[in-house]
């Protein structure tokens, strides 16, 4: 049993259960071989019965119509069907020699009644993978990260917050009453000697009262998590970081002795770097000259390697990035109006692009433009333009590098009154050539970030008219955003490409492009005036009458590739990174080299890219034809 429950160990969920809970799955668990190209699950065979877990070999699966996909080690399937209790809607084929474990629906539905892991993960299996990844990304981060200020703080320097003790015997009731009188997460058990001995948290209230429908009146101790995994007062808050990312906890009693003297949440360490995010934002609006302005820059790209660090899952990481980049961009345009004296209440500096979304990464370029009022656009332009050169320019020494497309501010097609704005993107939307398309994929995703924001307004209006009436250009830029496919094999596995010897994928052109052309395209269909990428696909999902659990699949696989980026460029300071970030003498980013990945990140990346792969799907069926 022990060697067994150490293999099973490995995967995803079983490592975050309970050793009774895992001894009863392996103990149902029958031992399969299928030789290759057998047959292990169809249609025809009727309702499915059990469930089955890869332990060697790879699986395909074939829907009638629809490209194929594919399990690998310490996968599940088909999980969707065993719930609803029906038959499967594909074709699941031995890839060569297969050797699995069955498992008895009836066995999967008990242990989920007893175990939250594992009724979580099978109800949101895509959800629980990101998570999952999210932590492992944080432990490794970890070590990477500035260990200076908060991060090497001891948990005793820390303002103290008197933890809540409740005995053991105490019922559920009261706990709930005393963290709702008293406003907090968690309460600590202690038994009859005052020792602690467990932990009592709103997680815990889910899980273990309100969905198994448990009695308020019974005593606390049979619900709380225990131990309470707790640590002492000179530990650091990195160990601290590292404890709630390793056992997935997110409250940590501090010790003094025997005594709790202190808790922690996760909540209280994010607040620590909030301080530096308001540091960094306050050092921005202050800077007013070139030195503090490239300094800005240089914060906030080390300011993000620490947030990833400490596990900021990847939409509030590009959150606060674009936040912060907006803030340097905007006080640039700011300090050198006033430096060249040019009057910002009659022009608007727009971004374009990722940072007209609201998803920057760390590595990213400039895109924008310039909306200016003028009678005479001719004799005016050229102060214009020499004012967005020297944006630019500085822009590029704050670390945003010139566009090598030229989609910039001091780019005389860039710089334009609102009337030439109108004309312009008119002429994409009803003649539009295929290059001017592609410009218009980056254009159309603008907000305005400094002067008369007013400015854009019409704009975006006339996108969300004009496009609705255009059928043409919607299916040109169907055609458009199909000219690249997810890197997905016929059978559903990774398909790389090979630079310096390493099988990469590029995460941005055969990753997240693929959801933001997508979100876009059906945003404009739908008159959605959202920009940002997830926005964009709930708000479809909501026009479309889609489940909720459809839209946030989608959403969840954009998030994933948007941390594989981020995790990506991050580690371009790596040896590893510089052979991708110079490859064939070019700046790439965005590659991931797929032999780097550990088995959960494989597996969601396949998850991903068959998210993309539906949604292109979509595409062809409504607006490509």
């Amino acid at each position: 049993m022990s060697h067994l429950r150490a293999e099973w160990l490995r995967w995803l969920p079983f490592h975050r259960m309970s050793t009774a809970c895992l001894d009863t799955l392996i103990q149902s668990a029958q031992e399969v071989y299928f030789a290759p190209q057998e047959v292990l699950v169809s249609p025809a065979h009727g309702v499915v019965r059990e469930v089955y877990l890869l332990r060697r070999g790879a699986v395909s699966g074939q829907r009638e119509g629809s490209l194929a996909f594919s399990y690998e080690m310490g996968d599940l399937f088909p999980v969707g069907a065993a719930l609803a209790q029906r038959s499967v809607t594909a074709t699941y084929v031995a890839q060569g020699d297969v050797f699995a474990w069955a498992l008895p629906l009836s066995v999967v539905q008990e242990v989920a009644a007893r175990s939250p892991q594992w009724a979580d993960y099978l109800r949101g299996r895509m959800a629980q993978l990101l998570e999952d990844s999210r932590r492992q990304l944080q432990e490794s981060m970890s070590s990477r990260a500035l260990m200076q200020g908060t991060m090497e703080a001891e948990l005793g320097s820390l303002p103290r917050k008197q933890p809540v003790m409740l005995s053991g015997d105490a019922s559920v009731r009261q706990a709930l009453q005393l963290m709702h009188e008293r406003r907090i997460g968690s309460v600590l058990i202690q038994d009859a000697d005052g020792t602690l001995c467990g932990i009592f948290t709103r997680h815990d209230v889910l899980g273990r009262v309100t969905l198994p429908q448990l009695s308020l009146d019974a005593a606390v101790s049979a619900v709380m998590s225990h131990p309470a995994h707790a640590l002492p007062v000179e530990a650091s808050v990195h160990e601290a970081v590292l404890m709630m990312s390793r056992l997935g906890v997110r409250h940590v009693p501090v010790m003094e002795g025997s005594r709790a003297v202190s808790i922690v949440s996760e909540r209280d360490l994010f607040a620590l770097q909030r301080l530096s995010l308001k540091s960094v934002s306050n050092a921005i609006r202050a800077a007013s000259q070139e030195p503090q302005l490239i300094g800005a820059g240089r914060d906030i790209r080390q300011l993000a390697a620490h947030l990833l660090a400490q596990g900021l899952n990847a939409q509030a990481l590009t959150d606060l990035i674009s936040h912060l980049n907006d803030l340097l961009h905007s006080q640039v345009v700011k300090v050198l109006a006033n430096r060249m004296q040019m009057n910002l209440r009659h022009a608007c500096w727009l971004a374009f692009g990722s940072q007209g979304r609201g998803e920057q990464t760390i590595a990213t370029d400039q895109d924008n433009g310039l909306i200016f009022e003028s009678d005479t656009p001719d004799q005016d332009r050229p102060r214009w333009l020499a004012f967005a050169m020297a944006v630019n320019e500085l822009l590029d020494a704050c670390g945003y590098p010139l566009c090598k497309g030229f989609i910039m501010a001091s780019n005389p097609q860039c710089c334009l009154t609102p009337h030439e704005w109108a004309q312009r993107f008119e002429q994409w939307m009803t003649h539009g050539a295929p290059q001017d398309l592609l410009k218009a994929s980056i254009y159309f995703d603008f907000q305005p970030l400094a002067g008369n924001l007013e400015l854009a307004t019409p704009l975006r209006e006339q996108i969300t008219r004009r496009a609705q009436a255009l059928p043409r250009f919607l299916k040109q830029m169907a055609d458009n955003a199909l000219t690249h496919r997810p890197p997905l094999t016929w059978l559903g596995g990774l398909e790389t490409h090979q630079v310096h010897g390493l099988q990469v994928i590029d995460l941005k052109m055969q990753g997240t492009a693929l959801f933001v052309d997508a979100a876009r395209l059906m945003a404009l269909a739908h008159g959605v005036q959202q920009v940002g990428t997830r926005s964009r696909l709930v708000a479809v999902g909501d026009a479309l009458g889609l489940s909720a659990q459809e839209t946030q699949a989608w959403a969840t696989g954009f998030e994933f590739l948007q941390l594989l980026r981020l995790r990506a460029q991050i580690q371009a300071e790596s040896a590893f990174g510089d052979t991708l970030a110079s490859a064939e003498g070019a700046h790439q980013p965005n590659l991931m080299a797929v032999e780097q990945l550990n088995h959960v990140d494989r597996r969601i990346l396949k998850e991903a890219l068959r998210m993309a792969r539906q949604l292109q799907q979509r595409l062809e069926m409504d607006y490509a034809r």
